[in-house]
């Protein structure tokens, strides 16, 4: 465990840390470092400008994990994600890094049967990683409620955009607590992605990876 003290020193708990200890994880990556602490300790939103490969899923997934409750059989926290696979692999990483927390975290998006979304949502849902339209389909429908979410993260929020989801995410972000901790996260920061930063996003923080590195896991695949 005395390979895990920089990740012990950013105030995660033994639980995380030996959920790490299994996954391999030895230091934590720039992001990590700067946004792990502002999300255990402080009220701040924030904004990561980080690509692909930067660990940015553990650098905001580790502290949501350890900041929600077990058991409360209600939705608390959203993670918006641009493609299908994306939020497959997501939903695949949180799971991993929750330990022996009893979480429930699935990815829900478009193509994927809506019956059995609805039927795993029924039972009670802790995290859910999902795609815009599909995230809209299920508020429409009323299967989905966002009223009494703790955090909210716009994951590769750029992409969102390119891809015309800007509308569907505005109108998510309105059936959303206006308690919770905003997060977003970007590789690149065009004025429409500013614009929702200044528009929903309260008191927040920048942080940032300069330039992209390649951080791999010991097996050789890349950290999301």
């Amino acid at each position: 465990m005395k390979k895990l003290e920089q990740f012990r020193m950013l105030g995660l708990s033994e639980n995380t840390l030996h959920a790490l200890e299994k996954k391999g994880f030895e230091e934590p990556t720039p992001i990590q470092q700067k946004t792990i602490p502002l999300l255990l300790k402080g009220e701040v939103d924030i904004i990561g400008q980080a690509q692909t490969g930067t660990g940015k899923t553990a650098a905001f997934g580790l502290p949501i994990l350890e900041g929600i409750q077990e058991k409360s059989k209600t939705v608390q926290a959203l993670i918006l994600v641009p493609t299908r696979e994306l939020a497959i692999q997501v939903s695949e990483e949180l799971n991993s890094l929750k330990g022996e927390k009893n979480l429930q975290i699935m990815p829900i998006y478009g193509g994927q049967s809506m019956e059995e979304q609805l039927r795993r949502l029924r039972k009670g849902i802790d995290v859910v990683v999902g795609t815009p339209g599909r995230i809209l389909d299920h508020l429409r429908r009323k299967s989905l409620r966002l009223g009494n979410i703790s955090y909210l993260v716009l994951d590769e929020a750029d992409e969102m955009l390119n891809m015309g989801f800007i509308d569907d995410v505005e109108e998510i972000i309105k059936n959303t607590s206006a308690q919770k901790r905003m997060l977003l996260f970007s590789a690149t920061m065009p004025e429409k992605i500013v614009h929702i930063a200044e528009k929903y996003m309260k008191n927040y923080e920048m942080v940032g990876v300069k330039k992209r590195a390649a951080y791999h896991k010991p097996d050789g695949s890349d950290l999301f």
